[in-house]
């Protein structure tokens, strides 16, 4: 992964490999489970998780004073802990980074009701740590004993991939040898809904339709998703599992609206360009987009129209994975990064649920259907949020 532009051309980090993955979306908990979910149709019913039990994890006490959005960030970071192996890492080498886009919604909501409902001596007095949204990161350092950097990014629904490209840079920097990378969001209250619905970016019907002429709107879910990043040497002298390599990452601002896409898709554009720049790849090495791809008729026009910039048309094979998980917000950039993590490990790309007929505008190689099967090369992994922030990862198979 590059650092930067000196005088002399690029300066490189070190390699960043990926050696532990963890999810849990509507489709399922744990990567088996939700891997099978993306080659099905959606559920049924809200794009909850269902079946997720935080007393696994917590004793009695201590889940009533963790959100749900830190709960499931707990969850994810355990499961690419334990799929990672034993890193034998230092703890002061070692970082957090997690995303999100409102935190403890749920939290807040509960307790303004008890506010006006029973008094403001009813109020919880732990409601700021549960309510804030570091606080996800910082029970997995409590947790883990990382004691390296540990950090939150909020930037709506792209927090989640900037968060997997900011601890990826802590390892190529050489800050942090081990670093957990991830995003998470648990806003499903009757407010956050609410609010979607009434700014009419909800789908009208409860359908997610991504590059369909018939989209109408996205549809809200809950999940998690985290990944384990290691030193690639690291990974190797200790005989880990590697999944993928963490080849670059790109970050920009429409500066257009707080939000509208900026028109045509430049900020995209320039956003995977700047991927493909911090990669060292030309936009023919990219066999595979997991798009953004919300199900609202401007940013999938928008996104489609950067793609196109970038790669011509047709272009790779693109899929929109949020058919079948919903937008989980500030989670789903780490969600799509195990997604298209996973679409290496498994030499198969998954189909785009919801659609039926293509946006005569849009004009992609969208994976529909059935799912596809490739040999794998670099994939681009794409995140667009309100306010204007973009952000892009681009992932490729493990080598050497």
């Amino acid at each position: 992964m590059l650092l930067g532009i000196g005088p002399d051309g690029p300066v490189r980090g070190r390699r960043v490999a990926i050696t532990g993955l963890g999810v849990l979306a509507c489709c399922g908990i744990g990567v088996e489970a939700f891997w099978d979910g993306l080659q099905r149709p959606a559920p049924d019913g809200p794009r909850t998780v269902p079946g997720f039990d935080p007393t696994t994890m917590f004793g009695p006490k201590e889940v009533r004073r963790i959100d749900r959005f830190a709960q499931f960030t707990v969850a994810v970071a355990e499961e690419a802990l334990a799929d990672a192996g034993d890193i034998g890492a230092d703890p002061d080498r070692s970082g957090v980074v997690f995303g999100t886009g409102v935190g403890g919604f749920e939290s807040l909501q509960d307790q303004v009701r008890v506010f006006y409902e029973k008094g403001a001596r009813r109020v919880s007095p732990f409601l700021i740590p549960m309510m804030m949204s570091n606080a996800g990161a910082a029970t997995v350092s409590m947790r883990t004993g990382f004691r390296g950097p540990c950090e939150t990014v909020v930037t709506a629904c792209a927090a989640g991939t900037h968060a997997v490209a900011a601890a990826a840079r802590l390892v190529a920097m050489g800050r942090c040898d081990v670093a957990i990378g991830g995003g998470a969001e648990a806003a499903m209250t009757e407010v956050g809904i609410t609010a979607f619905s009434n700014m009419t970016a909800l789908s009208s019907d409860g359908v997610s339709r991504p590059f369909d002429a018939a989209r109408n709107g996205f549809v809200i879910a809950e999940g998690a998703g985290a990944v384990v990043l290691e030193d690639y040497d690291h990974a190797r002298r200790r005989g880990a599992r590697i999944y993928g390599e963490l080849l670059g990452a790109g970050s920009s601002a429409d500066a257009h609206h707080i939000t509208a896409p900026a028109p045509g898709g430049n900020g995209a554009a320039a956003c995977m360009e700047l991927a493909l720049a911090d990669a060292q790849l030309a936009p023919s090495a990219i066999g595979h987009i997991n798009a953004h791809g919300t199900s609202t008729p401007l940013n999938d026009l928008a996104e489609a129209q950067a793609i196109a910039k970038v790669f011509g048309s047709p272009g790779p094979a693109v899929t929109s994975t949020k058919g079948v998980t919903g937008h989980t917000l500030g989670g789903a950039g780490a969600i799509e990064a195990v997604a298209a993590t996973l679409t290496i490990d498994r030499r198969l790309i998954p189909p785009t649920f919801g659609f039926e007929h293509m946006d005569p505008e849009i004009h992609i190689d969208l994976v529909t259907g059935a799912p596809r099967s490739w040999e794998p090369t670099p994939v681009l992994s794409n995140s667009f949020g309100f306010g204007g922030h973009n952000g892009c990862l681009v992932i490729g198979p493990p080598t050497g």
